[in-house]
């Protein structure tokens, strides 16, 4: 469904996808963004003045945190698992992070291209605490693309 002209999203669903796999349960997504080296050009102009000229350089890869509750399910761990082993071929998967509207309808993708888990952090572990116990996983990417 389609935004009027004059509103604007509510980002209070997300998701991420991974070679096909929905996650829904994500709670917090940061550190999402496209960006590439600035080259200096400087030189002098016909008639003498020094000027300095920015042009696009490459593309950056970049890293994004992925927040949620802790539940059973182990497909952050096993990820995890076989970037830590090495076995970079099952762990450099396409994916993307999914932004979700009130009817769960998708309002943006941001597609990851071979991205794998950098690392998964678990909450703190506080006896008698009542709060939510998290795990934040970090994933690496190649090159980010907005659908």
């Amino acid at each position: 469904m389609a935004l009027p002209d004059l509103d604007k999203a509510v980002g209070h669903s997300f998701g991420l996808e991974i070679d096909g796999v929905q996650i829904k349960q994500i709670s917090e997504v940061s550190g999402l963004k496209m960006e590439q080296d600035v080259i200096e050009l400087k030189q002098n102009t016909v008639d003498g003045k020094y000027v300095i000229k920015k042009l696009p350089g490459r593309p950056k890869a970049g890293e994004v945190t992925l927040t949620r509750g802790l539940t059973d399910d182990s497909s952050f761990e096993k990820w995890v698992k076989d970037a830590h082993f090495g076995k970079m071929g099952s762990a450099r998967k396409g994916g993307a992070i999914i932004v979700y509207d009130y009817e769960g309808t998708a309002l943006k993708r941001y597609k990851l291209t071979n991205a794998w888990p950098k690392s998964l952090e678990i909450g703190a572990l506080k006896a008698g605490d009542t709060s939510v116990l998290t795990e934040k996983l970090v994933i690496t990417y190649e090159q980010m693309e907005v659908e």
